[in-house]
């Protein structure tokens, strides 16, 4: 069970990582704009930082809990 839960965080960062946009680019605040899904580019990308750290801890605390118990 546990190792299914790694295995979807771990394609979750991957698919969050690659798909942010770059600062110069408005592709984020283009989206917010026409949908109101994500309410304001700056809450949407604190929202994703959030999101991706939270993401990127439970990532590291099962690893240490794999590597610990092996």
């Amino acid at each position: 069970m546990l190792q299914l839960v790694w295995v979807i965080v771990s394609i979750l960062l991957i698919i969050i990582i690659f798909l942010r946009t770059p600062q110069e680019n408005v592709g984020l605040s283009s989206f917010a704009t026409k949908s109101d899904i994500l309410g304001s580019p700056s809450s949407a990308e604190r929202f994703l930082n959030i999101f991706t750290g939270f993401g990127i801890l439970i990532y590291f605390a099962i690893a240490l809990q794999f590597n610990l118990s092996s």
